[in-house]
């Protein structure tokens, strides 16, 4: 019976055999098809699925078959050297850069793809921070080593520059181009040639070639030294002029990786089959499995006290919420993935959800390989597993045994930017759409739904065009819903640039009992990102205790609706440091009133501005259309942040205003007869408007 076979119903792997690890990187390096090589050369899959031609095992949604790209982070399960590899695919586009936030937030360690044409692209970077901020360990696989124009150490070079990353490469590439052959391993000092009618299953272990001796030699020492750096055993043999081991030389390399202070380097063709099996070599060796990485940290509910939960069966468990999708092959209902920190989870428990102070019931557990799934009965510490019947879940809750109760750190959620009105077709079609939307706001928790009161439209908002498109293609073929959809609309907020008081008054006598709230409000700006913030500052006894949280839920209530324009107000804080009350007409409805009156006073007072969504983008283009690009992109409020060469070709890297950017993809294809490349557009942060634009904005919304 083989390690897979008796894993079957119970998971209970050594936690040293296990890796969690994630495959990302920018729009079309390669994940998937990697991913794709991985899980034929683990024999999860008998023929190895393309993109291109819409059989990949991952992208199993039709919206990825069509697109050729990945949508949903889908996770999968194999085996290598004894090792059991969790992995989640995570999409390239910077619209469901959610999808890459929630992986990095549940790994341990990630590959991070880089097109050796290509380089440190914009999706890299933004793939980059998220694994810094969550301090995941990293290599780096340097892919399409066959392509023309492949340049391995120019790749090196922007790993280091661009990204800051102290890039040590563990191989050479052998050839390049059309005669990209095989790879040569800095370690043992030996190369790798690839039998290309095995698809690259087999090859041959032979000694360098005479013309790479120099330069791999040069390379081992390099490799050598900045090992040594984080070593001090290494160092001392280093210093004395002896050469480690490579055994000695791999738990060097494991040590550091582990502890980030170096990026190792490895490289091959994944769509030509050449590299595969050492990626998963350096995967086992190389990135930590649960034990290697800090204990899990999170908090006790009731008294904010810190706690620790260790990588093992025997604490009590936890595990951390990171994705919920809809299935619509059990019953319609919702799975949620779950990685395990800590503990056992069984089918049929009971767990407590300690972020909503609730008990929920584990129905049925599984395996996932992508949209296939395999029941199983429990699992131990260091699995991502999914669960069925949990019905109040979202995104980044914790699950935890009710006698020790714990609140993981949760993870961060950007705002969306951009938004569209959908209104349902029939009257059938109305019934379910808010059903479909409740369903997929807990699924995405980037996309979010509000009705406009003023006109009653259904406002959905997202992180750009395309995820939007998704979203509405997604509603009309998995939930039948047909909609008519309004133009793309620009997320903008409102805040203040001042201090000021206000008071809110809500006195209304009817004969019987009134209403009598009455509260003084000072708002003053926060720096920007920083939200709402509410301080009460009552002192004896003005307002009663008990009315405060209506206040600050009236203020907070007035924030959302705004002030100016309709758009919500944020980068405020609120104090609360006066009122009164009467005993026998105030309620909570009357503070929540006034507060809202004096909220909006306030600020009116506190020279209210608009803000706009400001993107990052990246442009590649031919010289000769460089004028035309950069006259194109300062008709639309760009700023140049960068300009310089990439290969033959410019590349152009510009702050730019999202609600100016409409039309630009096609107005720049056309300007350059096709031949510039814009990136996806990255959210960067809110900056105010300019005061006639502004203007325009304020006059037609009202």
């Amino acid at each position: 019976m083989t390690m897979a076979e008796t894993t079957e119903k119970k998971i209970h792997f050594p936690l040293d055999k296990i890796r969690n690890i994630g495959i990302a990187a920018h729009i079309d390096a390669g994940k998937t098809t990697t991913t794709e090589r991985i899980l034929y050369y683990t024999g999860k899959t008998h023929k190895i699925g393309e993109v291109h031609e819409g059989t990949a095992v991952m992208d199993w949604m039709e919206q990825e078959q069509e697109r050729g790209i990945t949508i949903t982070s889908a996770a999968t399960t194999c085996f290598w050297r004894d090792c059991r590899i969790n992995i989640i695919d995570t999409p390239g586009h910077v619209d469901f850069t959610i999808e890459v936030e929630r992986s990095m937030r549940v790994l341990d360690g990630a590959v991070c793809l880089f097109g050796a044409v290509e380089g440190v692209e914009p999706q890299s970077e933004t793939v980059w921070r998220q694994a810094e901020r969550y301090h995941v360990p990293r290599i780096a696989y340097i892919n399409k080593m066959d392509r023309v124009g492949a340049d391995f150490w120019a790749c090196v070079e922007q790993m280091r520059d661009r990204l800051g990353a102290n890039a040590v490469p563990l191989q050479l590439p052998l050839g390049k181009e059309d005669f990209f052959k095989g790879v040569i391993d800095l370690v043992t000092m030996k190369a790798a040639v690839f039998h290309d009618e095995t698809l690259g299953a087999q090859y041959d272990e032979v000694d360098i070639p005479a013309e790479y001796q120099e330069a791999a030699k040069k390379a081992r020492e390099f490799l050598v030294e900045k090992v040594a750096e984080h070593d001090d055993q290494l160092m001392h043999k280093f210093v004395e002029g002896q050469m480690p081991t490579p055994q000695e030389l791999m738990a060097g390399i494991r040590k550091a990786t582990i502890k980030i202070e170096i990026l190792p380097i490895i490289c091959g063709s994944s769509y030509k089959n050449k590299g595969v099996q050492q990626l998963l070599d350096t995967v086992v060796d190389y990135l930590p499995a649960p034990l290697d990485v800090p204990s899990t940290k999170g908090k006790d509910p009731k008294t904010g006290n810190e706690l620790e939960r260790h990588p093992s069966e025997k604490d009590p468990f936890s595990g951390l919420v990171f994705k919920i999708a809809s299935d619509r092959f059990a019953g319609g209902g919702n799975f949620a993935y779950v990685r395990i920190y800590s503990g056992v989870l069984r089918a049929g428990s009971y767990v407590y959800n300690a972020s909503k102070n609730s008990k929920e019931r584990i129905g049925r557990m599984l395996l996932m390989h992508a949209n296939k799934r395999e029941d199983i009965e429990e699992a131990g510490a260091g699995n991502i597993v999914a669960v069925v019947g949990l019905k109040d879940l979202k995104t980044g809750d914790t699950l935890c045994d009710e006698a020790h109760p714990i609140v993981l750190e949760t993870l961060f959620i950007p705002e969306p930017v951009i938004s569209l009105a959908v209104e349902p077709k029939t009257k059938a079609d109305r019934d379910k759409l808010s059903t479909t939307l409740q369903r997929m706001t807990q699924e995405d928790p980037t996309f979010r739904v509000k009705s406009n009161e003023e006109t009653g439209q259904t406002i959905i908002s997202g992180m750009g065009e395309l995820h939007l498109e998704i979203v509405v293609d997604r509603m009309l073929r998995e939930y039948g819903v047909q909609t008519n959809v309004g133009k793309p609309q620009v997320a903008f907020k409102e805040t203040i640039q001042g201090k000021a008081k206000a008071e809110g008054k809500y006195i209304r006598q009817t004969g019987g009992r009134g209403q009598y709230g009455h509260c003084c409000l000072e708002v003053e700006p926060l720096e920007r990102g920083k939200g709402v913030e509410f301080v009460n500052k009552v002192v004896g006894g003005a307002i009663p205790r008990e009315y405060v949280p209506a206040v600050e839920d009236g203020a907070r209530e007035a924030c959302q609706n705004g002030v100016l324009a309709g758009y919500p107000l944020v980068d405020i804080k609120i104090t609360l440091f006066d009122g009164s009350y009467h005993d026998v007409d105030s309620s909570e409805i009357a503070f929540k009133i006034a507060a809202s009156m004096g909220l909006k006073e306030a600020a009116r007072k506190a020279k209210l501005v608009l803000l706009e969504p400001i993107m990052t983008i990246e442009v590649i283009v031919p010289e000769e259309y460089m004028g035309s690009l950069i006259g194109d992109m300062n008709s639309r409020r760009a700023v140049i942040q960068e300009m310089g060469n990439r290969g033959n070709v410019k590349f152009v890297k510009a702050l730019v205003p999202l609600m100016d950017m409409f039309g630009f993809a096609s107005a720049i294809r056309s300007l350059s007869q096709g031949r510039a490349v814009p990136s996806p557009m990255e959210f960067h942060s809110y900056k105010e408007i300019p005061g006639n634009i502004a203007r325009a904005i304020i006059e037609g919304e009202h």
